[in-house]
């Protein structure tokens, strides 16, 4: 946890952009941002991902992601705004520590959501969703 970078910015060893700053958040400008005004807000404690993070500190997040996205849409003047949490590697999480990223959305920015594709048949379909609910 020494070595998170995110950690260190909230210990103040790195420095950033920070735009908003609680007891358990703080929220900062991304240094490599989607659109400018790309916000990634983070819990003070070090939580890897949303597996690890308790649910209190993830139902508190809920509320500062919503107050964050409102200010950033307003103070860039976005059309819209992403809200996106990537969880392990494969999802493209960079830094292993829980953060939310607000993206700005403008309706000329050319970026695309990725292309989904449907499920082959209803059978495939309905295996899913069983082994989804097996897992509970």
């Amino acid at each position: 946890m020494n070595e998170c970078v995110f950690c260190k910015i909230n210990r103040g060893d790195v420095s950033s952009n920070k735009v908003y700053e609680d007891d358990n958040f703080f929220a900062f400008l991304d240094i490599n941002p989607v659109n400018l005004g790309h916000v990634l807000v983070v819990p003070k404690n070090h939580y890897e991902n949303i597996y690890s993070a308790p649910d209190e500190i993830l139902c508190g997040l809920g509320p500062i992601v919503k107050k964050i996205a409102i200010v950033v849409k307003k103070g860039v003047n976005a059309d819209g705004i992403n809200i996106i949490m990537n969880n392990d590697s494969a999802a493209g999480q960079i830094v292993h520590h829980a953060h939310f990223h607000i993206i700005p959305r403008f309706a000329d920015d050319g970026f695309r959501h990725w292309i989904g594709k449907p499920y082959p048949n209803k059978e495939e379909s309905a295996k899913i969703a069983e082994k989804i609910k097996d897992s509970f």
